[in-house]
């Protein structure tokens, strides 16, 4: 995720040239053909282009807002998983009087979870932070996230029976494990549901078709300017559908993706600390890709 404004503009524009780069070289061959050959059937009335324009900013609004719609729901549920796994960390240690296991199992939930989302190959994390029978029984199954919540409700459910605890402290415990399971549902809900495939490609070829047109409308009163007012409108609606096509995956990995990398490992500090284990320097969220 891109948090700094000044490098954030730098990448929209990186990412935007080769098109941008395009159009102006076609605003150029109207303007010549134009001005200095007097091309007769490029004298295109103004009005259908600015309907067409308004149109596809109202198409491009509505498939934005749907893409961010995504994008922070993702990071909503996340912000649930930070809240719940530093809740059952605390509850391990006060409520069930320890486990420190449980509390490293939960921190490599969202490693695990990071991972499945992104359909990323699996990370070193796990495999410090579980036992060696947990890590061999999460990893032999398909849902990994998923068997580790498993596994520690299992691990819960010991304790309680070992230490003969209320069973009142044990559904408080458990409903987080269930918040867990609910907000990872909702994630892999977001993943296994894209936008339909007409906001991603038609939006794309009606700008593309937008910018071909545009100069053509505009040569008439734009003159030898033509380049610069065209390349600016065409850039606007370049920057518009390519920040929605990156919005609408939120767990793929690109300096627009959540960042859950970071996530996991502040929640990973988070929960580690309390229980005296050597923790390391979070992870920043900026300018690299992410998750």
């Amino acid at each position: 995720m891109i948090v700094d404004k000044n490098y954030g503009l730098w990448i929209l524009l990186r990412e935007t040239a080769v098109p941008l780069g395009i159009l102006a070289l076609w605003d150029f061959v109207v303007v010549i053909l134009y001005q200095v050959y007097h091309q007769e059937w490029m004298e295109q009335p103004a009005l259908p282009i600015s309907l067409m324009g308004s149109a596809l900013a109202l198409f491009l609004g509505v498939r934005n807002n749907a893409a961010y719609a995504r994008w922070w729901e993702g990071r909503s549920l996340w912000g649930l998983i930070t809240n719940n796994c530093r809740s059952f960390a605390r509850e391990a240690a006060t409520l069930l009087g320890g486990r420190p296991d449980l509390a490293r199992a939960m921190a490599a939930y969202p490693y695990l979870l990071r991972t499945a989302l992104s359909n990323l190959e699996q990370g070193p994390e796990a495999k410090r932070l579980l036992t060696p029978e947990m890590y061999a029984r999460v990893m032999s199954r398909a849902n990994k996230p998923n068997a580790l919540l498993y596994e520690i409700g299992l691990g819960v459910a010991e304790e309680v029976a070992l230490k003969n605890i209320d069973g009142a402290v044990h559904g408080t415990v458990d409903r987080i494990l269930s918040d867990l399971a609910n907000a990872q549902g909702g994630l892999e809900r977001i993943k296994n549901t894209p936008l339909p495939i007409q906001y991603s490609v038609l939006p794309l070829l009606v700008v593309h078709v937008f910018c071909i047109v545009l100069p053509l409308s505009a040569v008439q009163s734009l003159g030898w300017i033509t380049p610069l007012g065209s390349s600016l409108v065409g850039f606007l609606f370049q920057a518009l559908d390519k920040s929605g096509r990156d919005l609408q995956e939120p767990f793929v990995p690109s300096k627009h993706a959540l960042p859950m990398l970071t996530m996991s490992r502040n929640i990973e500090i988070d929960l580690l600390q309390p229980i005296g284990d050597e923790v390391g320097k979070p992870i920043a969220a900026s300018r690299g890709v992410q998750p």
